[in-house]
Parts: structure tokens; sequence; C-alpha cells
């Protein structure tokens, strides 16, 4: 046996090194040359990711003995109400509502939540049904891009974390074809309601929007949003440019101006000075202007306007320019609205729900504005809007009415509209384009300058 000398390190082999040796050894003598394993390299998680797997993993092993697992319970705050208060509405005891409040007021001024903001929290239910529940963890938006969020950590106590999201300025390219409705089609490819409505009122001048679009009607609409990486949409801009049927609509702001226009590929303002319909959605005109069978005095009489069934609270919108002359109560047409409109032509819509605020004799409406919502008032068999059309005090058939376009651009104004086109024609051929935000404490979010 050898004799231990303290002077010198022992030799240890450590087990993975003999399983490599050997592993070595075998592949020379089957005279394979000896590849080492390879491991797997896991994705990177994000910082979003990190922080819903921590409360995810926070939820699961906080629930004490007796309670049930969490579940999620969304708050809206009351009027009148605190923060605390609207915790205790979750069902939890008054020294946890206490003691998340506290938690949340060290990073947040809890006197700046009004009344309408939301949060969700977790709770745990005890078993048995008796007693108060545990909160487990609470998350609250208190940005456009940032939230906090409270954990019961693994020995009991709560843990904030903040989050903020990095958010993206990003010009979409939203082009298909139209399934179903335009509005649906829209709003797969990420176009908001305001979007959507917007390109409703433009396309209204050119077409009747239940009757004239059909499946497989290519369109294409380009606008500029917010996003956060989670792909919230956090803030819309103007709608820049739409297409339908060959029809193109581009949007330009004559130099001086405040007020957005649209405009064809020529220049042409395409905005007619009144529209096909007062209503950008409808499922069918169930009575044209002209003599049929009342349906409910049941003889054959002069109908002297056009029916639109839709649904109640279905917006009415003005077709033109105008003011307000009566907005009341009137008999068989119930909830009654008449518009004066330039050119010796008056409007008038019965059996609406209600009035859209601030209508009254007097008020100024803008084409495309809300004027009221259909209904079911007065004389009527079903929801659905009554629409005539007078000239010089005579009605006429509304669907003959076929007003000229506005004005056509020139000079330097018509220059400084086709370099807009032409930098709307590039985002479009690109395909979109999008760059960083950056958040401003004074300012908000604010796109950086490419």
């Amino acid at each position: 046996m050898a004799q231990f000398d303290p002077r010198r390190q022992p030799l240890r082999l450590a087990p993975h090194l003999l399983t490599t040796v050997a592993a070595i050894g075998i592949a020379l003598v089957a005279g394979k040359p000896f590849a080492a394993s390879e491991v797997e390299e896991l994705p990177v998680l994000t910082p979003q990711q990190t922080a819903y797997l921590e409360t995810q993993a926070y939820a699961a092993a906080a629930a004490p003995a007796g309670l049930n697992a969490p579940e999620a319970v969304p708050v809206q705050i009351r009027r009148g109400e605190t923060f605390e208060q609207a915790v205790r509405r979750s069902g939890v005891a008054a020294d946890d509502a206490s003691a998340v409040a506290a938690t949340i007021a060290s990073a947040f001024d809890l006197k700046d939540i009004r009344a309408g903001a939301k949060f969700e929290t977790a709770v745990a239910r005890p078993r048995g049904g008796v007693g108060d529940a545990r909160l487990i963890g609470l998350t609250m938006r208190t940005g456009p891009a940032s939230q906090l969020t409270v954990s019961r950590s693994f020995d009991g106590a709560l843990r904030l974390r903040s989050l903020d999201e990095k958010v993206t300025h990003e010009t979409v390219v939203a082009r298909d074809k139209v399934q179903g409705s335009l509005s649906a089609s829209a709003r797969e490819l990420g176009a908001t309601s305001a979007v959507v409505r917007k390109a409703s009122q433009l396309f209204a001048h050119k077409f009747d929007m239940q009757r004239d679009v059909r499946a497989a009607d290519e369109f294409t609409l380009v606008f500029d949003r917010s996003v956060t990486e989670s792909g919230r949409t956090i803030e819309t801009g103007d709608l820049l440019y739409a297409e339908l049927k060959g029809h193109v609509f581009y949007r330009f702001q004559r130099p001086g101006s405040n007020k957005v226009e649209y405009f064809d590929s020529t220049g042409k303002n395409v905005r007619s000075v009144m529209m096909r319909t007062p209503l950008q959605s409808f499922r069918r005109v169930s009575s044209n202007y002209g003599y049929r069978t009342h349906p409910i005095a049941g003889y054959r009489k002069m109908h002297q306007g056009m029916d639109f069934a839709a649904s109640t609270g279905t917006p009415i919108i003005a077709p033109a320019d105008g003011v307000i002359v009566e907005a009341r109560r009137w008999g068989g047409y119930g909830n009654w609205i008449r518009v004066r409109h330039s050119n010796g032509l008056e409007t008038g819509y019965a059996h609406l729900s209600r009035f859209a605020s601030g209508m009254r004799p007097g008020q100024r409406v803008s084409q495309g504005q809300v004027i009221g919502y259909v209904g079911n008032t007065g004389n009527s068999t079903g929801p659905h809007l009554h629409y005539e059309m007078w000239r010089n005090g005579q009605r006429i058939n509304p669907a003959s009415v076929r007003t000229q376009e506005g004005t056509v651009l020139s000079g330097s104004e018509l220059a400084a509209f086709r370099a807009e086109k032409a930098r709307i024609d590039r985002i479009i051929a690109a395909g979109g384009q999008s760059r960083p935000v950056v958040q401003n404490a004074e300012n908000g979010l604010r796109p950086i300058k490419a």
C-alpha cells in the first residue's frame, strides 16, 4: 500500500469524469469518434412571461390549508369608494384589504384612482364556505403600458412587482377579402371600432354598405396604432388610407388647416354632399318609397319614406351637414328628428329609441355625426328607422337623390397631397412600418423619430 504523503494533493476522479472517460474508451474500441451529448437550449423568457409564471407559482403555493384554489375576481371601483373598500368587496378580510392597499401605496398614489378604474384579484375562499376569503394576488394597471402586481410569497408576505411593457408605434396595412361583413373582417386584422367606423363613413359616400358590398370583395385599411408587447392596442391614430371595390381614400390635411379630409388618387375630395344612407349597419330595406299595404292600418296607402330594419340602439348618422329643426315626440312617428340641410333639402327620422346627447332645435350637426338611435316607438311593428326627405318642402324618394362631390385640389395643395400620397403608397408597398415608443413623464407615449 502506498504511504500517505500530506504534501501531495490526492487524486480524486469525479463520477461524471469517470463516465466521460469510459464513454471515450468505448468509442475508441468501437472505432467511432466520441461526441459529447448536446444540451438543448431553453428559450429565453420575456419579463412578462417571467412575471406571469412567478405570479402563478405564488398563487399555487400560497393557498393555506382549508382554502380552495385561488380564483380571479375582477373589481371596479365605484363612485365615492376607496381602493381598500373596493378590495374588501372581493370577499377578503379587512386586514388583507388594508395590507394590500398599503403595499400598492408604496409605489402608487391611491388618490389618483378614479371611479370606474378596474383591477383583478386572486382570492382563495374557505372550503367550508364559512369565514373570509384570503387575498393571494392583485393586478392593477397604472398606465397605458404599466401595471403593478401584488402576490403572496411562500412565507405569507405580500410582494410588489412593477411591470412596464415595451410599446411600439406601428402603421398597419390590413388587407383581405370581406368575410361576413367588412366590420368583422377588419377587426380580425386588428382594426379598432374607431377605424372601422371612419372607413364605413367614407365608403358610405360610394356604396350602400348592406347591398353593394359582397363577400370576397377586397379591401385595404391603413392606420396608426400603439401596441404593447402582449399585443394590446393602447392608442389608435387616424385612418390613413381605405380602399374597397376599386375606390380609394387618402387622408390629407391641407397646409394651414386643422381639418382632416379624404381625397381620391387624383386629389378630388371624396366627401359627397349627401351620404347614401343614414345607417352604417342595418339588416335590410324593409319598405321602399311608394304605395304599399300599411302593416298596421291594413289598407293600401302612400309610404313617404324608406324603412331600414335594424336592431334597437343602432346609431343613426346625419347624411350631410345641417341644423336640427325638430327633436321631439310626434304621434305615430314616436321619437322624431328633422334636420335642415343646404340646397333646400331636409331629412326626417322616426321611431327612435332615444336622441343623441345635445340634439335640440338649433343645434348644428356635421356629416357622419350620430344624431339618434334606432328604436320601436310610436306606431311600429318592430325596431326600424323610418327615413324621409324633402326638397323645397315637397317629400321625395330618398333613393333618388344624387349630389355632386366636393372640391379638387390644385397648385401647392395638390403638390403637398401628392407628397403625402407617395408616403402612404410606400407604406402600403412595404406592408406597414413600426418604430419603438418611449415613455415620457410629461407627454406620455411618443414615437421615437426614425
